[in-house]
């Protein structure tokens, strides 16, 4: 996964992690803790002095904000799947996405939960920088649209432009 740019962005390098976490959860059904451990002690160590993204290498993310994406991923999901599944068209049901996409929009999902994260647009493209590197064509574009849903659900207040259709 290589985020849009050429320098590495730790924020950006955090989310394409909590979507990574996120899917080991789901696929492995391990817990958030486990996760989140695994990917400190053994994925973001191995990253620690690297030289850049341009080498090759990649630098280490947002460690306190990975760990709170996919904590509030998996503590609010009860809150953040329905959130989804509602705004998902009818032919796509969340057991349907692909676990990829579904451990993405979760992600993203939780962050414009929280009330003290970046603006909802921010978070929005943030997440479209992940999406293109872990998903292709129609799931980047279906996760756009759901992704704008949500925001404007969660955060009505940031948008004064009517939902497109």
């Amino acid at each position: 996964m290589k985020p849009a740019g050429s320098k590495a962005r730790p924020r950006t390098l955090a989310r394409a992690a909590a979507v990574q976490a996120l899917y080991q959860c789901e696929h492995a059904g391990e817990t958030a803790e486990t996760v989140i451990d695994q990917f400190v002690r053994h994925r973001f160590g191995r990253m620690a002095g690297m030289l850049g993204v341009e080498e090759g290498e990649v630098p280490p993310p947002d460690v306190p904000l990975f760990s709170r994406i996919v904590r509030t991923a998996t503590a609010q999901q009860d809150v953040v799947d329905p959130l989804i599944a509602g705004v998902l068209p009818e032919a796509w049901p969340m057991p349907r996405l692909d676990p990829v996409l579904r451990a993405l929009l979760r992600a993203a999902g939780a962050e414009l939960w929280m009330t003290d994260g970046p603006p909802a647009r921010v978070v929005i493209n943030e997440y479209l920088d992940v999406a293109h590197g872990f998903l292709e064509g129609d799931a980047v574009q279906m996760g756009n649209a759901v992704l704008d849903r949500i925001a404007r659900t969660l955060r009505e207040g940031e948008f004064t432009d009517p939902v497109r259709a």
